[in-house]
């Protein structure tokens, strides 16, 4: 009965319990963002549907923001966009690009939708309204949807237009995309797809580049020239062409990826725009504050119109922050680095607020290797001019440098809200400011860190990233020069005797603290016994003519030259003037030499003059006849990061128990 009461409640605690326990938690970083529509007989209004942000503790409130393309060449950045379309076809593949800013998860997934259009009246044709995402004057244009993150994807529209200014209808020319910069050893993007609206065509942008080589295209061009320019020299138009292929060089040499298409019939005032899907490798370099960069080429046909570029730097993120602080070329080569070399530092800030702000308070702290007082803004946004120079209340800026820090303060701007109401452009509510800084003198060889605060008016400040920048380690070559001898009584080997070493180093340049040496140098040993006998009064006949050999002396000796390698040891610089080493050494005789010569003195007979007669009893030669492995420990004293510096090291070899030690002179260049 027992057993069957405890069976019983263990069942109820089971069921009990199993209806207590709280569901699943199911990961939310693979749900898709889904696209909701309405459609009013070709206006169609789109809703974003996304999984929950997950706030970041101590972040501000995270957002999402938007890029939607619609699937007929046109976009837009509004979180609910209203988009017409104009043309007959009744099925469009609409697509939103979501970017999580201030959460601690991955970017919704992007798939694309189906959005079929119900019409019932025909729509009347009409030209598009501006994108006002090119600049004035401009006729290529790069967007991004978010900085690029390792492992994740991004968004680009690179737009193209025939300005107002070119009096030229029908345009064709090409259009061409460049990225990964050679700058990184790894690519930072894969291009995964593209998608053209208006009858683009892939081009091989390295036959492009040599086209002024090409006896056959610089004909065609010729007559194209010609024909649009009538009275063009043939002067002229070799430096066209010249100039032509320059621009393309020029550009291309710095990239080790590229994509070109040609267009043809761009009307008066046309913006057409391609979409390219980048992937993020996971091979991009992972310091979160470097910039990548990307070009954008416009060449139209017509050599009367001028050929551009657009570049866009990026700031590789480890999340999707609208604050963010940068540093430009963040690899430094340190022998080359001086009092007087300039850094340009660059910080992001937006106002995600639901009003705009007034005042903008970016402080950064500076590391003690800057000169504060070199300090110089470049470029800020919004512009604005110098409060030093301003009258009452006019916008400004105000730098305010300290002993460790610096504030960048902008005065009377309106900077809108990203929740503010009647704000579509995101852009808007973006700022910046840009500047650089000199050291006060050559810094040590070691990571500079800077770290920006920013205030919205009286709100609590957002910290930033750390930019950081860091030097590149840089090969060092030196030469060594040394005297070797034994720490015990001669003995029989030649590793007791004393030497003479010449080699060469190989390490990273200015090293501070620890890092790895490789060394490569000869030996020459030589080893010398001598033993003398005497013969007294011993007759001996040389080529008929009588001797006494009065004493004879036996001569021995050894010559080893070897060749010794340290493939790697380790060192570690205390300061400037004292370093201390440990490593293995490598050893292999080249040449080993052995003699034995005999020295017999003689004495004539019967007026002939006494004589001395050396003859060469046994020699022996071998190569590559051993080889050895040793350890050591070593100390240097001097200019130790560079040179020249003394130093002195213990060999120790474990399997002749044989111990020796060497001074040694090093400079590194």
């Amino acid at each position: 009965m027992r057993k069957l009461l405890l069976l019983t409640f263990i069942c109820i605690a089971t069921k009990l319990s199993a209806q207590v326990l709280p569901p699943a938690v199911i990961p939310t970083d693979t749900i898709p963002a889904i696209i909701n529509y309405t459609d009013d007989n070709g206006t169609v209004k789109f809703t974003p549907q996304l999984r929950a942000l997950r706030p970041i503790a101590g972040a501000p409130a995270p957002f999402f923001t938007y890029f939607w393309e619609f699937g007929d060449g046109t976009f837009s950045f509004e979180k609910e966009p209203v988009h017409t379309y104009l043309d007959s076809i009744l099925t469009y593949s609409a697509r939103l690009y979501a970017t999580n800013n201030y959460d601690d998860g991955k970017r919704p997934p992007t798939r694309p939708k189906k959005v079929i259009i119900k019409r019932s009246k025909a729509m009347l044709a009409s030209a598009p309204a501006p994108s006002n995402i090119f600049q004035p004057g401009s006729s290529i244009t790069l967007k991004n949807n978010c900085m690029p993150k390792p492992g994740d994807d991004m968004m680009l529209v690179l737009g193209y237009r025939n300005k107002a200014g070119n009096l030229t209808n029908n345009l064709g020319g090409t259009i061409a995309i460049l990225y990964n910069d050679k700058e990184f050893s790894s690519n930072n993007f894969d291009l995964t797809e593209t998608r053209t609206y208006h009858g683009e065509k892939t081009e091989d942008l390295q036959k492009l580049n040599t086209f002024a080589y090409s006896p056959v295209k610089k004909a065609k061009d010729n007559l194209y020239y010609a024909s649009v320019s009538p009275g063009i020299s043939q002067a002229q138009i070799d430096e066209i062409l010249a100039k032509e292929a320059l621009v393309l060089r020029d550009q291309v040499k710095n990239f080790k990826s590229s994509k070109a298409w040609h267009f043809e019939n761009l009307k008066a005032g046309q913006e057409n725009f391609v979409f390219m899907d980048f992937k993020t490798t996971p091979e991009m370099i992972k310091d979160t504050n470097a910039i990548v960069r990307l070009s954008g080429v416009f060449i139209p046909d017509d050599p009367k119109i001028e050929r551009e570029i657009f570049n866009v730097e990026l700031q590789i993120v480890a999340s999707h922050d609208p604050n963010k602080m940068s540093l430009r070329r963040t690899r430094m080569d340190y022998r080359f680095t001086g009092k007087h070399r300039e850094l340009t530092y660059r910080v992001d800030f937006q106002n995600t607020g639901k009003g705009p702000a007034k005042k903008v308070n970016v402080g950064v702290s500076l590391s003690p290797v800057f000169d504060a007082g070199t300090i110089k803004v470049s470029r800020t946004k919004p512009e604005v001019k110098s409060c030093d120079s301003a009258y009452a209340n006019q916008s400004c800026l105000k730098v305010v440098p300290g002993a460790d820090s610096v504030n960048f303060i902008f005065n009377n701007i309106y900077l809108p809200g990203t929740q503010q109401e009647g704000v579509h452009d995101a852009d808007s509510t973006k700022g910046f400011v840009e500047y650089k800084i000199k050291f006060k003198e050559k810094p040590k060889k070691l990571p500079i860190y800077t770290r920006a605060s920013i205030i919205f008016d009286k709100n609590e400040p957002i910290v930033t990233n750390k930019a950081t920048g860091r030097f590149k380690p840089g090969l060092s070559p030196g030469i060594i020069l040394g005297y070797g001898f034994p720490l015990q009584s001669k003995g029989s080997d030649y590793l007791t005797q004393k030497n003479i070493t010449v080699g060469a180093s190989i390490s990273p340049y200015s090293s501070y603290g620890k890092y790895l040496q490789a060394e490569i140098y000869l030996s020459d040993f030589k080893e010398v016994s001598q033993t003398r006998t005497v013969a007294g009064n011993r007759d001996t006949t040389i080529g008929k003519v009588p001797y006494i050999i009065s004493s004879r002396t036996r001569t021995t000796s050894t010559k080893v030259t070897t060749l010794n390698m340290v493939p790697v040891s380790l060192r570690y610089n205390f300061n400037d003037y004292i370093g201390a080493g440990v490593g293995a050494l490598v050893s292999i005789d080249l040449n080993n030499t052995f003699k034995n010569n005999i020295n017999y003195a003689l004495k004539g007979v019967n007026g002939v003059p006494d004589e001395n007669l050396a003859v060469l009893a046994d020699k022996f030669r071998k190569v590559f006849s051993d080889a050895r492995a040793s350890v050591f420990a070593d100390v240097v004293v001097g200019k130790v990061r560079v040179g020249p510096a003394i130093g002195f090291r213990y060999f120790y070899d474990p399997k002749s128990s044989v111990s020796h030690a060497s001074t040694y002179v090093t400079w590194k260049f």
